[in-house]
């Protein structure tokens, strides 16, 4: 859960921004395709549908599903962020539904992250969505008051360890992660989802929890290896910092789509040439990337689908640049940020009922596949205006120019390609690489040009 995600009420929840980082001896993630589509508060038959018709063919390697634990009713989509149990039984679907959702996207050849809220069980009282009564401490024949932490109070200094890691994320009551029975309990829960063959886990306001209890949980799974990735934003200052949870999995690593926002809006992207460890941030093989995630794209401190051209190039950069694990977020338009998903999670359709599909625009689509291909490749052949104009190969694999300008650029580039003809899946149009290595190409203001080795017709 985010600190910063605005609240609706006493029981109003901030989704916490998981970040998981690989173990030590993984790549991150885990496997050649490392793009997740963040499907936010997609139903579970609507995830399946996709995985079939979108992300298998496209190239993505996971999908990442809303937390599919029993919760609190109520419309709003932080409802789903306040567990009553740990049964499959939400808005998004049961048992049955997410068993057949996990076998279908394997089918397309997809992974599935489950987004898994661990730290924290609800406020209030009343009756969960899948009939549990509850009451705030106390959650019949799973948590009582002796499993809850010590202070009760919320969250209000991030620069004492032991506030943010044991007292109450906006009102939530906070699960003692130190105690055995707490450690055994969610162990179980993420090896009954491990049973469903599910094959990763975003660990929600992971900050909230000592890194060594999560490792402890971590143990504890029938396949510790999982690819586990980790929501611990970063506060320069703060107690908790995202490195000490390197060890368990993938971290996000909010600093790299916060200062995405300040250079595509305000800066040059010539700024990029050394985005990633150069900037400080985390060591590649322990990030987890966005552009935005559903906190984020509420509360404003990173681009959203509202920035249109600038959130589109901030993909296609990302999916073309080798640094950390790529997530792209998908979710739904709103004006209420409260607003929980049209038609209860059901996709009728993209780009109907107000679902905004990022993951299927073809823009960003056509860059799973680029990325794919050019794994494993260093930057080479970078070039720059000094502006706001930007271009850079990997490798012999692919070649990428950025034209964030407002007016159309003209230029011959040099790339590290072999000479022949190559769809530029931007445009959907051929370009041609000489014997030089040289690609001639016009692009308009806030357009891009991809082209990648194996893809030479349209």
């Amino acid at each position: 859960m985010a600190r910063s995600t605005l609240l609706s009420g006493a029981l109003a929840l901030a989704t916490a921004a998981l970040v998981m980082n690989p173990s030590a001896a993984q790549a991150s993630p885990p496997g050649p395709r490392d793009v997740t589509a963040v499907l936010f508060e997609w139903n579970f038959a609507s995830v399946a549908r996709e995985c079939t018709n979108t992300l298998g063919p496209a190239g993505y390697g996971y999908v990442q599903v809303s937390p599919p634990a029993e919760h609190i009713q109520g419309a709003q989509w932080w409802t789903s962020y306040q567990p009553v149990s740990y049964k499959i039984a939400g808005r998004l679907g049961d048992r049955t539904a997410f068993r057949d959702m996990v076998n279908t996207c394997h089918a397309a050849g997809v992974k599935v992250v489950v987004d898994a809220v661990v730290n924290h069980m609800s406020a209030g009282s009343g009756t969960g969505t899948g009939g549990s009564p509850y009451t705030k401490y106390n959650y019949p024949g799973l948590y009582s008051s002796y499993d809850v932490d010590d202070c009760t109070a919320q969250i209000s200094d991030y620069r004492n360890r032991g506030n943010v890691q044991n007292c109450e994320l906006v009102g939530l009551a906070d699960l003692d992660t130190g105690e055995e029975y707490v450690r055994k309990t969610v162990a179980g829960y993420l090896n009954d989802l491990l049973s469903l063959g599910v094959d990763g886990f975003r660990i929600d306001a992971a900050k909230h929890i000592p890194a060594a209890d999560l490792a402890n949980i971590k143990s504890r799974l029938s396949n510790p290896s999982v690819y586990w990735k980790q929501e611990v934003i970063y506060g320069a200052g703060e107690a908790v910092q995202p490195a000490e949870y390197t060890g368990n999995g993938d971290v996000q690593e909010f600093r790299y789509a916060y200062d995405l926002k300040r250079v595509f809006n305000n800066e040059n992207l010539a700024y990029l040439k050394n985005y990633g460890e150069g900037w400080g941030y985390l060591g590649s093989g322990s990030a987890g990337v966005f552009v935005d995630n559903h906190d984020t794209e509420r509360n404003g401190s990173t681009l959203s689908y509202k920035d249109n051209a600038n959130y589109t190039l901030a993909n296609v950069f990302m999916l073309a640049w080798p640094y950390g694990a790529p997530d792209i977020n998908s979710g739904y338009e709103f004006t209420d940020h409260d607003a929980g998903p049209p038609n209860g999670g059901r996709v009728n359709a993209c780009w109907q009922d107000g679902w905004k599909c990022q993951h299927a625009w073809p823009e960003i689509k056509s860059m799973v596949a680029f990325r794919n291909a050019t794994r494993g490749q260093a930057v080479t052949d970078w070039w720059d205006n000094g502006g706001d104009a930007i271009a850079f190969g990997r490798g012999a694999k692919g070649f990428v120019a950025i034209n964030h300008e407002s007016g159309p650029l003209t230029r011959t580039y040099q790339t590290s390609l072999p000479a022949g003809t190559y769809c530029d899946v931007q445009n959907n149009r051929t370009v041609t690489v000489n014997g030089s290595g040289q690609l001639t190409a016009t692009l308009g203001g806030n357009t891009a040009l991809a082209v990648y080795a194996g893809k030479s017709a349209c």
